[in-house]
């Protein structure tokens, strides 16, 4: 698993051996998001919109986005609001704004109520058009700001002053009908000079009007992230980190595997392998603790990323190896008479495994079997035994734990002289017996039949 690259096979298995676990999890997971919804109530959102009339820049429109959720502006929307336990500061995380087509400003409010979310962005869009037409009006030119009425009065009095000059000039060529009419011509032209600062004063104004375009709609929906998404983020986030934490730690598994690792950690050769047959569920450490019967109750009792058990042959061909491996022992330790199986108390192969080597030993030499903690590992003394066999399942020790089962046995007085790796397989159902045929006397007759038939024809 360390070197491969993670397939869909691998998640697969996953998948179907901590399928129980994952269910929990993922509950689990559900269950958080649920409390984080109540911790944090639902939130409501509404919009307003400001028109902008007039040719607006685009800089320009953003100023005035930055404008509607400015400091200014919600704390008077604050004030003006008078909820309890929220300031301008609060508000200013609650409303938001940005510019749309149409030099329209879109103004959002969220509140715990669509009724409050309501209120907040129509005040808000309130406040920042009263507070727009203020900074106008206090930049204003002072000769425009003194108003469009005395602009209007000052037309009036021109043109009445015109009329007068013109009932009263000299239609003669006279200097003096001169001068009326150069008078007539200046007078028509502070006139038009009026009209324009008239018509301009008043396009500015129209310019800087903002305008409100109707209440904000009530909201119909919570606004993300719901109730609804928190649970599900919850158990999406705890699935996936489940996940994640599995295969990073198949990744990181360093047991060895190899036979020239396992026989560094131990110090020892190796002596074969034997085959233990097993089936479903039987790979599962024996054990009626609290602890093992919850790993039990997850399925987390065994490994998830172990390759599922081969098929080998039958029962008969499994004791052929197990003879071997005996046979082995003799030839390496000759004269012995007792030898200790060393097994750890959590690996329910090696264990089969080595209780039938004792039984295929058949006192020759004597095999006792000693079942060892595999994080602390304490061997008995050293007696009348020439050596130490340690059985272990291929890949289920770490090289820790080996280095810990060989000195536990060089503190006691044992020398390790060989190691047997067992594997767990799967046997085939033994074929049923073929039906003996006729016999060949009985047979004959019938041949003999066709021979005469055949020389009959002749």
């Amino acid at each position: 698993m360390s070197d491969d690259a993670i397939r869909l096979v691998t998640i697969g298995r996953m998948l179907r051996r901590r399928g129980r676990l994952l269910t929990v999890l993922v509950v689990l997971g559900a269950l958080t998001g649920f409390g984080a919804s109540l911790v944090f109530p639902p939130r409501f959102t509404t919009s307003a919109s400001v028109l902008l009339p007039g040719a607006w820049e685009e800089r320009v429109l953003l100023t005035q986005a930055e404008i509607a959720t400015s400091t200014v502006v919600t704390d008077r929307t604050a004030a003006e609001l008078r909820w309890a336990g929220v300031d301008g500061e609060e508000l200013r995380e609650r409303v938001r704004a940005e510019v749309t087509n149409g030099n329209i400003i879109k103004i959002s409010g969220t509140a715990e109520s669509p009724a409050k979310a309501r209120r907040l962005a129509d005040e808000l869009a309130r406040q920042f058009v009263a507070f727009s037409a203020r900074i106008v009006d206090d930049t204003a030119d002072p000769t425009a700001a003194a108003g469009p009425d005395q602009l209007r009065q000052m037309v009036l009095t021109t043109s009445r002053r015109i009329t007068e000059l013109a009932d009263s000039a000299d239609p003669g060529r006279t200097v003096e009908s001169v001068q009326t009419r150069t008078e007539l011509a200046k007078l028509r032209t502070a006139l038009q000079e009026a009209v324009g600062k008239l018509d301009q004063a008043g396009s500015t104004a129209a310019g800087s009007r903002l305008v409100v375009m109707g209440p904000a709609a009530e909201p119909s929906g919570e606004a993300p992230p719901t109730r609804v998404q928190l649970i599900a983020a919850g158990a999406v986030l705890f699935f996936l980190l489940a996940v994640v934490g599995h295969l990073t730690a198949a990744r990181a598994n360093r047991r060895p595997r190899s036979e020239r690792e396992i026989a560094a950690a131990l110090g020892s050769g190796l002596l074969g392998g034997v085959d233990v047959a097993v089936r479903r569920g039987a790979l599962r450490p024996e054990g009626g603790g609290a602890r093992q019967r919850l790993r039990r109750l997850l399925g987390v009792d065994t490994p998830w990323n172990a390759p599922a058990p081969p098929t080998a042959g039958d029962e008969a061909s499994l004791g052929i190896r197990y003879r071997r491996v005996c046979g082995r022992i003799r030839e390496l330790v000759p004269g012995a008479r007792r030898l200790l199986l060393v097994v750890a108390d959590d690996d329910p192969v090696a264990l089969r495994a080595a209780e039938r080597l004792a039984e295929e030993a058949g006192g020759d030499p004597l095999l006792r079997v000693t079942e060892v903690s595999a994080e602390a590992p304490l061997v008995p003394d050293r007696g009348e035994e020439s050596g130490v066999l340690v059985v272990l399942g291929a890949g289920s020790r770490t090289g820790a734990e080996l280095a810990g089962v060989a000195e536990a046995c060089a503190d006691a007085g044992h020398d390790v002289v060989g190691i047997v790796l067992a594997d767990a397989v799967r046997t085939r159902p033994a074929r049923p017996a073929r039906s003996a045929g006729p016999p060949r006397e009985a047979a004959a007759p019938a041949l003999a039949l066709g021979d005469g038939a055949r020389g009959g024809a002749r």
